[in-house]
């Protein structure tokens, strides 16, 4: 069996700021985010490094440079006899040691005897390339330049490490990493032997409709009923009703931090937006291997909680939804849901390095992707209450007015053109979706080339091939690991 290195690449989920014990709304949808593995870690975690990194990869003479973090797990690498190597690639929140030690590429590193190494994205976690978070530093943050980095990455770790030609290089990434994986390997395949994209939304599109239309979907599935989507609709048209006719039952249900009467009419579509990402948040995540905010594994699943709205049919829904509400806020240790979106621009606008990236994931939606989860398309369920026109907004309110609909756009079509959208053209790479996540409604999910092969897992969530494996994991999940180390195994063994 010949060696093998592991770099993986990861994404992230947008994060959501939390201010004191409030539940703050970030005002944008859910983006990927990895989140970290479950289960005990045992011994010492992998100790950070630094690599000195280019500024501006666009511009060869410009010799300014900053200082990348990374990680590297060498416990399964014979030094003697070089193997693969598995990149993780870094997306829109911290890189954590957690993952050198767990996840399903770690168990392919210890199959291939693999180099493991996870490199932190750009302007995320503690990588600053810049002073501040300033609009005119961010034009430094791109998804074409997180790419170079990892090309640059790779050819310094061959001169680092002495590999020769023959050490093969996979990347592994989950979320906007899983694009990053396979555009990796598209634009570097001199560099980079093969790629594994876990759920990997290659398609920019600003007005992503189809989000909550897959969220509505999966309950159905899920429950095998119509009986849970009635309700949540119902819950959203009583809502709407009691706003205006009982504000203050709202209030107090929902647990708001400010009333009704000093809401604006954005305070309302953030309002809206928050109670459905509750649903968002549950489909996109549910019954995975992922640790929480709280440092738990979510106890909540679309059956636990259609469960619970579809019982007592004489209590009213929006009670019903209130008490899933209280729950995620429970969730979070977050005693009042905070949708002021005043105080959401303000805390976007604030140029400061923190750790939560959220500033920074913007400036990428407004700028590259779009991927706004709007509520166009389940306007019967949620309502039309979030539409595509208050998200170019907060593009406007956080970075300035050029960011118009019509600048967002552009580069979501420029995206496309340079990456070729769900007509990318790429060997060696495999596209991994669950039936449950609603990013797959953007990703690759039938195969197209016998030599980038789709996984499209029935009933899993998001990246959820990418955890630790666990006994409860259905077949289906259990099988479509075992295919993908397959594909790893075939590459390897190629000249």
């Amino acid at each position: 069996m010949p060696r093998i290195f592991c770099v993986v690449v990861i994404l992230f989920k947008v994060i959501i700021l939390v201010h004191c014990a409030k539940r703050f709304h970030l005002g944008r949808s859910k983006g990927g985010n990895l989140g970290l593995p479950g289960g005990v870690v045992h011994g010492k975690l992998p100790p950070e490094q630094w690599f000195e990194q280019k500024l501006d990869h666009s511009t060869p003479t410009d010799m300014r440079t900053w200082k990348q973090r990374y990680y590297v797990n060498e416990s399964f690498y014979d030094f003697n006899n070089p193997g693969p190597i598995f990149l993780m690639v870094g997306g829109e929140g911290p890189a954590s040691a957690k993952w050198m030690v767990q996840g399903a590429w770690i168990e392919y590193a210890k199959q291939f005897n693999a180099l493991c190494i996870q490199l932190e994205h750009r302007y995320y976690g503690e990588s600053h390339p810049t002073s501040d978070l300033s609009t005119k530093n961010l034009v430094y943050l791109s998804s074409h330049q997180a790419l170079a980095d990892l090309a640059n990455f790779i050819i310094a770790m061959n001169d680092k490490y002495k590999f020769n030609r023959e050490v093969k290089w996979i990347a592994f990434g989950g979320s906007y990493p899983g694009s990053l994986a396979a555009w990796l390997r598209l634009k570097y395949p001199h560099l980079v032997h093969g790629a594994i994209s876990s759920s990997g939304p290659l398609l920019a599109k600003v007005n992503f409709m189809e989000y909550y239309q897959v969220v509505v979907n999966a309950l159905r599935e899920k429950t095998g009923a119509e009986d849970c989507v009635s309700q949540v609709k119902l819950a959203h048209q009583q809502i709407e009703t009691m706003i205006k006719a009982d504000p203050a039952a709202i209030e107090k249900e929902f647990k708001l931090c400010k009333p009704f009467l000093k809401a604006s009419k954005n305070d309302l579509k953030n309002f809206y937006n928050s109670i459905a990402d509750d649903f968002a948040d549950l489909v996109q995540y549910n019954e995975d291997n992922r640790i929480g905010v709280n440092g738990k594994r979510r106890a909540t699943t679309i059956n636990s909680v259609c469960s619970m709205i579809t019982q007592q049919p004489e209590r009213p829904a929006y009670k019903k939804l209130a008490e899933f509400n209280s729950i995620v806020l429970g969730e979070a240790n977050q005693t009042c849901l905070d949708y002021s979106y005043d105080y959401m621009i303000n805390e976007l606008r604030n140029v400061t390095w923190g750790t939560e990236g959220g500033r920074q994931w913007m400036y990428q939606t407004c700028t590259e992707f779009g991927f706004y989860q709007t509520s166009s398309g389940e306007m019967e369920v949620f309502g039309n209450q979030f539409p595509l026109d208050f998200f170019i907004q907060q593009c406007q309110d956080v970075f300035g007015p050029k960011f118009n609909s019509e600048f967002v756009n552009a580069g979501a079509e420029w995206t496309n053109i340079v990456f070729g959208g769900l007509d990318i053209s790429v060997g060696r790479v495999v596209y991994v979706h669950g039936s449950v996540d609603p990013w797959h409604a953007l990703g690759m999910t039938t195969t197209q080339d016998n030599d980038a092969p789709a996984i499209f897992i029935e009933g899993t969530a998001h990246c959820a091939n990418m955890y630790p494996p666990s006994t409860d994991d259905p077949a289906k999940l259990v099988a479509a690991r075992v295919e993908i180390q397959s594909y790893i195994g075939s590459w390897l063994n190629l000249a």
